[in-house]
């Protein structure tokens, strides 16, 4: 059992170097699930078959002590060398396999719920939701807020929450559903939403935007026309450079492509039923659905809502709308 408990461990290394490396996508979520399982069954097998063992051979130590006491008793020795309790002791000891197995069981149990139903921590890789959220954020996503679902396959097995418009949301992106992307929900099934000379109109009337001073983006580095967009009762800021022409894949397909029509001025969608329409705070530096399309509700991941650290400014620990 040494052996297998390495080799197995020799192969999550190898994974996660070759994730790290960008070798391969990884997938998380069934990672720790496989581990869950994985440590589960050692947690079964010490319970219920290596520590019986380890007790019955204890045990079995401990009386052929006493019989070999009670046997030179009978001659008439009385004093007898030797004492069998450190050889006890290390016969009733978990081996170090077990103890990075199955001691470690109810550690990745905890985790895996936790991540799955209750709170997953994410790290903000680019700068598409800048000035909302910088790249190096560290922050909380509400898994149960828009319902609770099973982890691997992502099936909503209870509602709750339905996603309202402005509201930052965590998913798995529609062409490659291994990778996580956060943006903004700006269009509900039904909306019809129109991006058109860098300025946003929900159902025909432009969202209400107010300008503000401008932002210095240190991923720039520059200073960026900043505004104020009401989204439904959610305010916050956006990035708009208008010396920036923004170019949409006129010519790229996706589920429901037909819904979209695109021109120079820009592009409005129709949000299908079950979908939702995503940008990003930094509305020209943005890969959103006005390139991939709408996000399907069974790609929902959850609601960002606290930023729990940033090594480079902590004072940006805090909740965010």
């Amino acid at each position: 059992m040494s052996s297998l408990t390495g080799l197995l461990y020799g192969a999550l290394v190898i994974y996660l170097g070759g994730w790290y490396l960008g070798r391969w996508t990884g997938n998380f979520s069934l990672l720790l699930f496989v581990l869950t399982l994985v440590t589960f069954g050692y947690w079964l097998a010490e319970r219920f078959v290596f520590a019986p063992r380890r007790l019955a051979a204890a045990v079995n130590l401990e009386q052929q002590d006493a019989a070999r006491r009670r046997d030179l008793a009978r001659q008439g020795i009385a004093k007898v060398d030797g004492d069998v309790s450190q050889a006890k002791q290390e016969l009733l000891a978990q081996p170090w396999w077990l103890d990075w197995t199955a001691g470690l069981f109810p550690v990745i149990l905890i985790v895996f719920l936790l991540r799955s139903f209750l709170f997953e921590p994410f790290k903000i890789p680019s700068g598409s939701m800048i000035p909302t959220l910088l790249v190096g954020d560290l922050i909380l996503v509400n898994k149960y807020h828009y319902g609770v679902r099973l982890p691997v396959i992502n099936k909503k097995i209870i509602a709750n929450n339905d996603p309202k418009r402005g509201d930052v949301m965590v998913f798995r992106y529609p062409r490659d559903t291994g990778i996580d992307y956060i943006k903004r929900v700006v269009g509900l099934p039904g909306d019809e939403i129109a991006y058109r000379n860098q300025r946003l109109y929900l159902n025909g009337e432009p969202v209400p935007t107010q300008p503000l001073p401008d932002f210095f983006n240190e991923d720039a580095p520059r200073f960026e026309k900043q505004f104020s967009e009401k989204l439904g009762e959610v305010e916050h800021r956006i990035l708009v450079d208008p010396a920036k022409q923004l170019y949409l894949p006129v010519n790229e397909t996706f589920p429901y492509r037909e819904n979209c029509r695109y021109s120079g001025e820009g592009v409005t969608c129709k949000v299908p039923s079950g979908h939702y329409f995503m940008m990003g705070d930094n509305r020209d530096n943005s890969m959103d659905s006005r390139f991939w399309g709408f996000v399907p509700d069974e790609n929902i991941v959850g609601r960002a809502f606290f930023i729990w650290m940033n090594f480079s400014d902590p004072k940006r620990i805090g909740s965010f709308r």
